[in-house]
């Protein structure tokens, strides 16, 4: 591996460069020297780390104390002699490991799909020959020869330099292609402004030239980011947080139980190792055992429903912290950009034309002009079929698209008018010119920066013919260059003149057209994602390398601020976080548009919202991008601009580039969490009723109403698809106007404990009057146990029409329209109905077969506790969800 000296190189002669890595200009490396530094350096590949290894997403899925507590609960069944009842735990953790197992491996698999990296050719010199060769076989040393459509293979130090232009986006973040020069440098300057040094994938718009490479792999600048983000860093996302959390309460909970039955059974005069066994059943029965099969599955669901609308996921706990979402930084160009150069407008003396709109050139004479000289002024080439195999300066693009957009094309004007000479776009005079054969005269076509080109011409083109240049007039349009500048547009200024020879000197005597601003356009769906960001509560910044005026311009156009906000803050001003002052922090709070920022400065942003309890999400698609994608709560890559090493750092892929769909998945996650909330109140207000009906019928004295296997039934079955159906939910986009959620909210908060608390007393107290009232009527225990096994089961059934939320309507809300519930109940019943009339099963779970009064018994206690918290919503005491 080389060490990257791009800095140095920049500074230094390209003889001290040539005699440093043992090169020659013209004949570049021998074979052998090529052979000697393959084996010193080793191939010009990425160092890509590993998959996430299969032993690794297997121990993913034991890490949580729920987990635990499940194993801890086998254990104690197996010592106990609970055979079945340990076997039954044993099938639960093989499940639940093995639904989160295959559904994260999957989503692992599918992201490395998207991580395969291309190879692509460069001309090189070896040998004094000019040959083609893949870009992974360029060492340190090497001559090589690039053009226009070319990426680059490796950072290279520039030898020769023809009119080169780069697009350093996937690097810098700036839009814009930016000039390069073979000239040595004097000081040393940040990348974006090295400007004699090509960097690894980047791409050539304009001209040629000739290079030494000067770094390979991963000591190119890419690599080194992508060295920065392989760091492992296992971050514990807020979900498994609060599941372990909820493990913590679940295990104090169960010893308390434990200890309470213990001491009381004791202190009246029962068996000490029987209350033992009882307290130790009862704890074990407080564990909600479907609850990791049934969040496991939840999550599955929610990343499958992501990954249909494009969003892919690579963990499944990241699912949810989507949904607590509260920041969203993003990148602009790619992002919230399309990452093209499109013509914006058109300004001539006569009026300014927004090329959006429609226009009759058969009748604008004067926007006609000005498309045809931007068509002739060109040496791009674009691809009809394919926006991606555009060849040329993205400027020049943008003219030949606008003129496209009228249905004219280059290759067929060139046909009545062919290109007889051009005079390349120079550094010094910032033109470009071409020259045309048109019937018996030659036109000169002219394009560039617009103070060059208004100082260069004598008149200006008007509808009613050529009226002379004066001081007063390039003073008018040089304000109107730079109140479109100002307004976030590239500016190009375009000319014309006629001439008898193409020896005639293009920059004299020309006559002015007029301006044309041109900007990378926001997105379609852009504003719409940001209008439904700001609905739910979260707030979108944007963070670009590119320019202040260019990111407010966009930032006003998709809705991000209004149109009289001007508060942006860039790079210079912002500094490194440990020199921000309270009034620097104050506008950063404020602040929705940072320009001209580095990636360590994204990392600062992120950091300082994270400690301010935010939970930040990061958009991105460039090279530039990847350390703040890793260190955000979720980072998320463009799936098809994004960098290999973007898509790398991230938790979550855009399929589909839209940045819509972030806000899709985000209600996706709020959805997953509201539903995990729902069927984890659900589940413990079950497992809470299952506790006190036992503790109450122990503390009276009564035979017991549950066995410890009829409980484990009733965790594992009854109690698992109402549950796993909670989970299915579809949610609404209600979902999407409320605020985001703390960090550090838990999911089972205090008043959700009072919830499960007050819905397992009505179930306790409904099952008790029924098991009572049969031991009374019938002085049959076993009766008395099947009433109470019945009706406790088909109450927890009925009891998931209590989860709806508290504005839902009675009867049609977010769980009678969940046909999961409906197909729930059905399979409930078909298995109790079956537990009761199957010999064998009726057996196993001690059951009888009972008569029709203690059916009506189980139907009213069954039906009574959903018929009284309904009648108490109504009165909205406050106990829905």
């Amino acid at each position: 591996m080389t060490t990257s000296k791009s800095l140095p190189y920049s500074k230094k002669s390209i003889e001290d460069i040539l005699n440093e890595l043992e090169s020659d200009i013209k004949s570049g490396l021998s074979q052998e020297e090529v052979i000697k530094k393959t084996s010193k350096y080793g191939k010009n590949i990425l160092t890509i780390k590993p998959p996430i290894s299969k032993l690794t997403i297997l121990i993913r899925q034991l890490k949580s104390i729920i987990v635990l507590l499940l194993a801890l609960a086998c254990a104690t069944s197996f010592f106990m002699g609970h055979t079945i009842e340990g076997l039954t735990v044993v099938a639960v953790l093989i499940i639940n490991t093995a639904l989160g197992f295959f559904t994260e491996l999957k989503a692992v698999r599918s992201m490395e799909a998207l991580k395969k990296i291309g190879v692509s050719k460069t001309g090189a010199i070896r040998n004094a020959q000019a040959i083609n060769l893949d870009t992974k076989e360029l060492v340190p040393g090497d001559i090589v020869i690039f053009e226009a459509g070319d990426v680059v293979g490796a950072d290279i130090r520039i030898i020769e330099a023809n009119n080169i232009n780069v697009n350093e986006s996937i690097l810098t973040g700036e839009s814009a292609p930016v000039d390069k020069t073979a000239e040595t440098l004097s000081k040393d300057t940040i990348i974006a402004e090295r400007s004699n040094i090509l960097y690894k994938g980047t791409s050539i718009t304009r001209g040629s030239g000739k290079g030494i490479v000067i770094a390979t792999a991963m000591m190119t600048e890419v690599g080194q980011i992508a060295k920065a983000t392989q760091q492992e860093k296992e971050e514990v996302t807020p979900l498994e947080k609060r599941l372990d959390k909820l493990g913590g309460q679940i295990v104090w909970f169960s010893l308390a139980i434990a200890i309470l039955i213990a001491i009381s059974g004791v202190m009246a005069g029962k068996s000490f190792i029987l209350m033992l066994e009882t307290a130790i059943a009862l704890a074990i029965a407080t564990i909600p055992e479907g609850l990791p099969i049934v969040a496991t599955l939840a999550l599955a669901k929610g990343m499958w429903r992501m990954a249909e609308n494009n969003a892919l996921i690579n963990k499944l706990a990241a699912v949810e912290t989507l949904g607590a979402t509260s920041i969203i930084f993003t990148d602009k160009t790619g992002t919230l950009t399309e990452n093209r150069m499109k013509v914006r407008l058109m300004k001539g003396h006569g009026d300014t034309y927004n090329l959006d709109d429609h226009h009759n050139l058969q009748e604008n004479t004067e926007l006609k002009k000005l498309i045809k000289v931007g068509l002739l002024c060109n040496n791009s080439k674009i691809n009809h079929e394919n926006s991606d195999k555009n060849i040329g300066d993205p400027m020049e693009i943008a003219l030949l698209n606008a003129a496209n957009k009228f249905d004219i094309r280059r290759d067929e004007v060139l046909k009545t008018t062919p290109e007889l000479k051009e005079v390349p776009f120079d550094s010094s005079t910032l033109m470009m010119a071409t020259y045309h054969q048109s019937d018996k005269q030659i036109i000169v076509a002219v394009k560039g920066a617009p103070e060059a080109v208004i100082a260069a011409c004598t008149n200006i083109e008007t509808v009613d013919g050529a009226l002379d240049f004066s001081d007063d007039l390039k003073l008018k349009w040089k304000t109107e260059n730079d109140l479109l500048a100002a307004d976030g547009l590239r500016i190009l200024a375009l000319a014309t003149k006629t001439v008898s020879s193409i020896n005639e000197p293009p920059y004299k005597g020309l006559s002015f057209l007029g301006l044309v601003g041109l900007l990378d356009p926001a997105r379609s769906d852009v504003k719409d994602a940001i209008t439904k960001s700001k609905e739910a509560g979260i707030r979108t910044i944007m963070v670009t390398g590119d320019q202040e005026g260019t990111a407010l311009k966009i930032a006003k156009e998709i809705g991000l601020i209004e149109e009289s906000n001007n508060l942006s803050i860039n790079g210079k001003v912002l500094g490194p976080k440990e020199e921000w002052n309270e009034s620097l922090r104050d506008k950063v709070n404020q602040t929705q548009v940072f320009s001209r920022v580095s990636p360590a400065q994204k990392l600062d942003l992120i950091e300082y919202f994270q400690a301010k309890n935010a939970v930040v999400a990061m958009t991105g698609d460039g090279v530039n991008d990847a350390p703040a994608l890793k260190n955000a709560d979720i980072g998320i890559a463009m799936g098809q601009r994004g960098t290999q090493i973007a898509k790398e750092a991230s938790d979550m892929v855009l399929q589909d580039d839209r940045f819509n769909t972030i806000i899709l998945a985000i209600k996706q996650g709020r959805i997953i969490y509201s539903n995990i909330q729902r069927f984890v109140v659900y589940l413990l207000s079950c497992n809470i009723s299952e506790i006190l009906i036992v503790s109450i019928a122990s503390f009276i004295n009564a035979p017991l109403p549950l066995l410890p296997l009829q409980i484990l039934f009733l965790n594992l079955v009854t109690d698992v698809f109402p549950a796993l159906a909670l989970g299915m939910g579809e949610g609404d986009h209600t979902y999407l106007e409320e605020r985001p959620r703390p960090r550090d909210e838990q999911i089972i908060t205090k008043r959700k404990w009072g919830l499960i608390s007050l819905y397992g007393a009505i179930l306790t107290a409904c099952v008790l009057t029924g098991f009572l009232y049969t031991l009374k009527t019938t002085n049959d225990d076993k009766a008395a146990l099947t009433v109470s096994f019945l009706s406790l089961a088909f109450g927890q059934v009925f009891h998931v029409f209590n989860m709806r939320l508290e504005k839902s309507n009675l009867f049609i809300n977010e769980i009678t329209r969940n046909i999961h519930v409906w197909g729930a109940v059905v399979l409930c019943t078909v298995i109790l109905i079956a537990a009761v009339f199957i010999p064998g099963l009726r057996s196993i779970l001690s059951l009888k077969l009972i008569d029709k009064q203690s059916w009506l018994i189980v139907g009213y206690s069954s039906l009574a506790p959903l018929i009284i918290i309904q009648i108490l919503s109504k009165f909205r005491l406050g106990i829905r969800i």
